[in-house]
């Protein structure tokens, strides 16, 4: 095909690229960096410097870990660096159960499932459980994957406004009588950092015969006294049906889970395409993320510490002036306004040798772009006071404090 033809595709590839160009032009393209070394889990080799880590997900600091390194590497050994196929058929793995045991026994389920990505966890559970007919209500900040999912399932997609129960209710009662209901929540929202109002979702959704799903990928190892997510946060275990999360964040993996009922888990391993179609989770990984969950409920000092970074940092830069919104958690959004803003505050940031990221439009709507920064149980008081100092003076310089 020719790609200098002027059809929709042509067009829309150009005016990306300009968009990147132009990011370019300003040394504002700060995406898709190469990271050439991870040292201790704070700090990071860009471009042949040294650089705190401000944008990473591995909230209790996991990456590199000696015991999730070393169950890595005896898997290799074991079973070499692939499994040869889906699990249905020739990949399913002793290391696949153990890894599924664990996640049932960390989430207080009966049983788990894994997929090899956190995207496709939630397209096909959404689409696979969902269909014509059926209902589902879908929190307005929901990561993407969520949307993808409810789009493909075929089903009635109603999006009710970001933690507003009185806007979910509206929208259970709009849902006729007999229908399948089902509401999907992020636990931590991904882009502002806060909370789902969980205890009111789950009063409604027993009030109005819903069935409840939470993606918990940014909550599992930053929510609950030994990290276990929003049900022990809140103290309210088994209020959630269907438990999604990643293994790709805090646990220092790759891949996605749902933890549930039997009966929920059999007919997914039966029924959910993208575990009947895709190939398992090589060797490596499921061993590392197995020992993940382990190692969390035996080093229970970095929810404390990843606890005490948090309010430091949120404190911190609230303290200087900046909008982190209503995060309380270790995503931190640092508000800027418009995309420029947030392009100057990166730009100094890195340039000072603090590696953050911005989030710009159309990821979050015009006029709240953000710094979206995060920070690690491994980061140090006296890192994140640097990283703060750097931050609070190029805001200044900027004009966004």
């Amino acid at each position: 095909m020719d790609f200098s033809n002027d059809d929709g595709i042509t067009r829309r590839m150009a005016v990306l690229q300009q968009r990147v160009q132009t990011m370019r032009d300003h040394d504002f393209y700060f995406y898709n960096q190469p990271v050439e070394e991870v040292l201790g889990g704070s700090k990071v080799i860009v471009n042949g410097r040294e650089m705190g880590m401000y944008a990473s997900y591995s909230y209790l600091g996991l990456v590199g870990h000696p015991r999730i390194n070393a169950a890595a590497k005896a898997a290799v050994d074991k079973f070499g660096t692939g499994t040869h196929g889906v699990r249905t058929l020739a990949g399913s793995l002793t290391l696949h159960r153990e890894l599924e045991e664990t996640i049932a026994d960390f989430k207080h389920a009966e049983d788990a499932i894994t997929y090899t990505s956190g995207y496709a966890t939630n397209l096909t559970v959404i689409s696979t459980l969902m269909g014509r007919g059926d209902y589902v209500l879908s929190d307005k900040l929901n990561h993407a994957s969520i949307v993808d999912g409810c789009m493909m399932s075929g089903a009635e997609f109603r999006r009710f406004k970001h933690n507003d129960m009185a806007d979910l209710e509206k929208r259970l009662q709009q849902v006729p009588d007999g229908a399948t209901r089902l509401v999907i929540a992020d636990a931590v929202f991904s882009m502002d950092g806060d909370v789902i109002d969980l205890p009111s979702v789950v009063n409604l959704c027993r009030k109005y015969n819903a069935y409840l799903m939470m993606d918990e990928a940014h909550s599992v190892g930053v929510l609950g006294k030994t990290g276990r997510g929003i049900e022990e946060h809140f103290e309210m275990w088994d209020s959630v049906d269907i438990k999604m999360g990643t293994l790709s964040k805090t646990i220092p993996s790759v891949g996605g889970y749902v933890a549930g009922k039997k009966e929920l888990i059999d007919f997914l391993r039966h029924g959910s395409r993208a575990y009947i179609f895709s190939a398992a989770l090589p060797p490596a990984q499921a061993a590392a993320a197995n020992e993940a969950f382990k190692v969390i409920l035996d080093e229970p000092w970095r929810i404390d510490k990843l606890n005490a970074n948090t309010k430091q940092f949120i404190g911190g830069l609230k303290g200087m002036g900046f909008d982190t919104m209503l995060t309380t958690t270790a995503i931190v959004p640092v508000l800027c306004g418009t995309d420029e803003r947030a392009y100057a505050l990166t730009q100094a940031a890195q340039r000072n040798d603090v590696f953050v990221l911005p989030v710009v439009s159309p990821a979050v709507p015009e006029g709240l772009s953000r710094l979206r920064a995060t920070v690690l149980a491994s980061h140090e008081s006296s890192e994140i006071q640097r990283a703060m100092d750097i931050i609070g003076k190029a805001g200044k310089e900027i004009g966004i404090i």
